[in-house]
């Protein structure tokens, strides 16, 4: 055991503060072997059984031990007779130590009887646990106080009371659990200490603790991490390698398992080469992302509000502004984040006045301008904050696969991708300070603009963000909109103006509508305008809110003018869940002829009920979502959404028909819509609707119809599954709640099927594995022979990868699939077993496997599949050095991905081409596919894939003689799958490491 100094009687007695007993010096030792001295002479204890009974008195602290505790400790299940009385002789002879002045027959103050035992009651600071333990507490203290240098030198005394195992020389208490809990005390005292020392410094005060740790422990990972940085921070780099290198071996030969996060990031520093952005050119350094602009186009005719645009302005150029700014919650003055909220009622006109002042202030937030539509008074469901986390992380260029699932986690990454960026950061639409706050970065110079509904007081009182009420628009600048809106007639008839600006409350988008009134009527004067409407009167929203319950009314204008075609198509789409729709999507909402709804969304348009986002695609403000969805009766909008559905799932189905027509069998057997002309039509009608889609099947869950997401996320797997993987996650989430509450445990199954195929592809093994076994368990009930095919052999991947024996899972589905007939399902196994036998020894397996998988998706018509069954036959073909039939394979399937918009399947076959290149010494164009491979990987979050081609790239680099930006690109691949746990690229990221540094080492010499 380590201890910091020799176990010298009077170092010992010092730290131990002389403590008395007795009117002499009395010191206990239990921290390595037991030892005793008194008045600074050492006392014999007496034999082991006696050190025992004082052992067991110790550990109790103070509290009485039983005789048949110590019994049992003694002789175990064989208590002798004696038992009592032998007890009894070595309490006698304790006493005698403890107090040797006490006379015959004297009640024992230190020892004394309690009830049918006896208990130690000592002096403070006697015993060096108690001492060790008061220590750690005062440390605990400092800690609190922020005294880093109090807290190391307590810490250092504490671990000085050591000097080997605790009771070393009491073989009763080996393995005793509370000796067990007491080094686990030592351990976490190491730990403190030593992060504390790592300073280069100090580090060596702390190595030969750390060593003797370390090999007390050779699978602690945490404590060989520590090891590690200590040697580094001492300039020890080939020591540092060393020891990696051993707690890999034992990881890997006790365990099975590869080192974990912190070991590997330990060794990451000791390389000096930080992982690099995946993305970068291998040559140059990092390169900044372009600033981003996300703003929305500004509103048409906006209108007046100076006051309002200089008030924002004022919170830019102001350090301080009325309410302060913020840094991590506290105010303070320049270079900190500010926070802005214009808030007021619905249709007032927050959205146009901030996206005006947004697009003005562009040139100060240089890092880009971010928009977030939070959707936070949707009728339907707002955006999630973890959502929301992942759509501003994207956007900031974090790669999908690096956003973090846990929500703590994923706003840590935000706050720092946005530390000491100057960024604008528009949040529209915010529900509640709760939805907002995750959302705010923690330094730097950016601005947060949020618009909501709510006053947002959170904000205001507790983090200093500036409020701006949003009041109605001041009559003239209501009356400026109309002129702006109908012409010349608002000059004509100013008075009537006025009255038609009163009778839509001065709110902006009521005025647009009544404007849009007035220009359909050109032969009407505004006067017999305001006095028809005057009389218009529709029951309110909020009975007891008159300017909710104007905006209605004026809506009712422009609606009960509409031809009733194109009310009831207005009626049926606020019905619509998604942020936009296609013309062809309305019409089925309407029950109607194409060209009929086209017109009718033409007309909507122009009155602006509806909002034109580009050809073909349409919009709706919220409030008038809500307004067009109360008026739809019952009846009506289960019908609209009822067709609504089946529309979408009707076209999905045939769109994926045309792309992936031999999977229509693993497909759900549901209508098919007309087919699609070309690929391209299909895939652009699948990207369009993406968004839709999901959120189409998000409300069906709250509409009571489950089946539409389970049908819909099963008929979409094939394309989610090409590298759309947030959509995939979300889609599939909503298709498992429905089938958990379905009642139908083969939707149930196959649902956890789908999302646990998700999880593999973003490298969540753990997750996906739950999912996959439940989903073997649930379909094997339920007779399913293909649905438990299916889940066998995407649970097989995840072993695979997982470094398990996964032959037996794969070789069960493969023999379910030919039993039933299924040649894709057959070959799709196939494809695995290939992928798992590409390693030395059993290359020839793999290429006949890979072979024949390629030649059944061939024979069914599953181009998508006999390229995925080539890209990995030519990886195949390079280990056996067959480099002219490798290319064929690698570049006929990159054409086919490429052709059908596969794109996690284009950047797999860039990686495996660009290693074949390399391998024939074609390194410039090596170095570009793979650069590309990993470009498209990192952006899709396909995780594997991405440390693949990383370590690809890594040998092209090493063979062309750059070793530095091999290993960091080895670096980059090893810090991936670290946290995925991918056995085989962690071997392979490792290889290239050791042999870029001996290649390193050759030409130094």
């Amino acid at each position: 055991m380590p201890g910091l100094n020799p176990a010298t009687c009077p170092r010992t007695m010092k730290n131990l503060d002389c403590s008395r007993g007795g009117g002499r010096l009395l010191v206990i030792q239990v921290l390595g072997p037991i030892r005793c001295w008194r008045h600074g002479d050492e006392v014999r204890i007496g034999p082991p059984a006696r050190r025992a009974v004082l052992s067991l008195l110790v550990l109790a602290g103070g509290r009485p031990v039983s005789g048949a505790r110590i019994a049992d400790v003694l002789w175990g299940e064989h208590v002798p007779r004696s038992a009592a009385n032998v007890i009894q002789t070595h309490v006698k002879h304790l006493r005698r130590l403890l107090e040797p002045d006490r006379r015959a027959y004297a009640h024992s103050g230190m020892l004394p009887s309690v009830g049918a035992g006896y208990a130690l009651r000592l002096p403070d600071g006697t015993v060096d646990l108690d001492r060790f333990r008061s220590l750690l507490h005062v440390a605990t203290e400092a800690d609190h106080r922020e005294q880093p240098q109090e807290v190391a030198a307590r810490l250092a005394a504490a671990l000085d009371l050591w000097h080997g195992e605790p009771f070393a020389d009491v073989p009763a208490l080996a393995g005793h659990p509370t000796v067990r809990a007491l080094l686990d005390e030592r351990r976490a005292a190491v730990a403190r200490y030593t992060d504390l020392m790592c300073a280069p410094d100090s580090a060596g005060r702390t190595l030969p603790l750390l060593r003797e740790e370390a090999a007390a422990h050779p699978l602690d990972e945490a404590m060989h991490a520590r090891l590690i940085r200590a040697y580094h921070a001492l300039g020890r780099r080939a020591d540092a390698l060393a020891a990696y290198d051993v707690v890999r071996r034992h990881l890997a030969d006790e365990l099975g398992v590869g080192p974990g996060p912190d070991l590997v990031a330990a060794y990451l520093r000791v390389l000096d080469k930080a992982p690099t952005p995946a993305v970068d050119p291998p040559a140059g350094g990092p390169t900044a992302a372009p600033p981003v602009n996300q703003l929305p186009a500004e509103v048409a005719g906006f209108t007046g509000r100076v006051t309002e645009l200089a008030t924002l302005d004022g919170w830019i150029t102001d350090g301080r502004g009325g309410d302060g700014s913020i840094t991590d919650g506290r105010v303070s003055d320049g270079g900190a984040v500010r926070i802005g909220v214009v808030c007021g009622t619905a249709g007032v006109g927050k959205t146009a006045l901030a996206l005006r002042w947004a697009h003005r202030t562009r040139h100060r937030h240089p890092d880009g301008q971010l928009h977030l539509d939070l959707r936070g008074f949707d009728p339907h469901r707002p955006v999630p904050v973890g959502t929301a986390l992942g759509h501003l992380l994207e956007s900031l260029g974090v790669p999908v696969a690096e956003i973090p699932d846990d929500l703590d986690r994923r706003a840590a990454r935000y706050r720092a991708v946005t530390a000491g960026r100057s960024l604008l950061i528009f949040l529209d639409n915010a529900a509640s300070v709760d939805q907002v706050r995750p959302l705010i970065p923690g330094t730097g110079a950016t601005t947060v603009l949020v618009t909501s509904r709510d006053s947002l007081a959170g904000l205001v009182a507790l983090y200093g963000a500036h409020r701006l009420v949003l009041d109605l628009l001041p009559e003239p600048d209501a009356v400026t909109l109309l002129r702006s809106l109908v012409g010349a007639r608002v000059n004509q008839e100013p008075e009537a103006a006025a009255a038609l600006a009163r009778q839509c409350a001065r709110l902006p988008l009521a005025l647009r509508v009544a404007a849009e009134l007035a220009a359909f009527r050109p032969e009407e004067t505004l006067a017999a305008l305001v006095d028809e409407l005057a009389d218009r009167r529709l029951r309110s929203l909020d009975p007891g809110g008159d300017l909710r319950s104007t905006v209605r009314v004026v809506f009712s204008w422009s609606y009960l003018q509409l031809p009733p075609q194109a009310a009831r198509l207005f009626r049926r789409l606020g019905l619509h869940p998604g942020p936009s729709f296609a013309a062809d999507t309305a019409a089925a909402m309407a029950d109607a002829p194409l060209t009929d709804t086209v017109r009718h969304l033409e007309l909507l348009a122009r009155k602006h009920l509806l909002r034109a986002d580009r050809p073909g695609r349409y919009g709706m403000h919220g409030l008038l979502r809500a307004y067009a969805g109360e008026l739809a009766a019952a009846n009506e909008a289960g019908a609209a959404l009822d067709r609504l559905h089946t529309h979408l799932l009707a076209t999905a189905a045939a769109a994926m028909d045309r792309l992936h027509p031999a999977d229509r069998a693993h497909r759900p057997a549901v209508t098919r819509a007309p087919g699609f002309t070309d690929d391209a039509a299909a895939r652009n009608w699948l990207d369009a609707e993406l968004s839709g889609l999901v959120a189409t099947a998000a409300a069906a869950l709250e509409h009571g119809r489950p089946h539409y997401p389970a049908d819909l996320a099963a008929t979409l797997y094939r394309h989610l599954e090409g590298g759309r993987y947030t959509d995939a996650e979300a889609l599939h989430g909503h298709a498992l709640e429905a089938a958990r509450h379905s009642g139908d445990p083969v939707r149930h199954g196959r649902a956890l099927t789908d999302i646990g195929a998700v999880h593999r592809l973003r490298g969540r093994y753990e997750l996906a594995e739950t999912h996959l076994a439940e989903a073997v368990a649930i379909l094997n009930r339920c007779g399913d022979a293909l649905g438990v095919a299916r889940a066998l052999s995407n649970l097989g991947i995840v072993h695979e990868r997982l470094g398990r024996d996964a032959d037996a899972l794969q070789r069960a589905a493969l023999a379910a699939y030919r039993q039933a007939g299924d040649r894709y399902g057959e070959a799709s196994v196939l494809v695995n077993l290939g992928n798992a036998d590409n390693r030395p020894g059993h290359l020839g397996e793999a290429y006949d496997e890979l072979s024949r998988a390629a030649v059944l998706f061939r024979e069914v018509g599953a181009t998508v599949g006999e390229a995925m069954a080539r890209t990995n036959l030519g990886d195949v073909c390079a280990s056996l050095e067959r480099h002219d039939e490798a290319a064929g394979h690698l570049a006929a399937a990159h054409e086919i991905f490429r052709a059908t918009g596969h794109v996690y399947g284009e950047a797999v076959a860039l990686s495996n081409l660009g290693r074949v290149r390399g391998i024939r010494g074609d390194h410039a164009r090596a170095v570009d596919d793979l650069t590309e491979s990993i470009r498209i990987l990192n952006s899709i979050g396909h995780a594997y894939g991405e440390a693949s081609a990383l370590n690809n790239l890594g040998d092209v680099l090493a063979a062309m003689g750059r070793t530095a930006d091999a290993v960091a690109r080895y670096a980059a691949a090893l810090s991936i799958v670290t946290a995925t746990g991918d056995r085989d690229e962690q071997d392979r990221a490792h290889d290239g490491i050791a042999r870029a540094q001996r290649q390193t080492a050759r030409a130094a010499r």
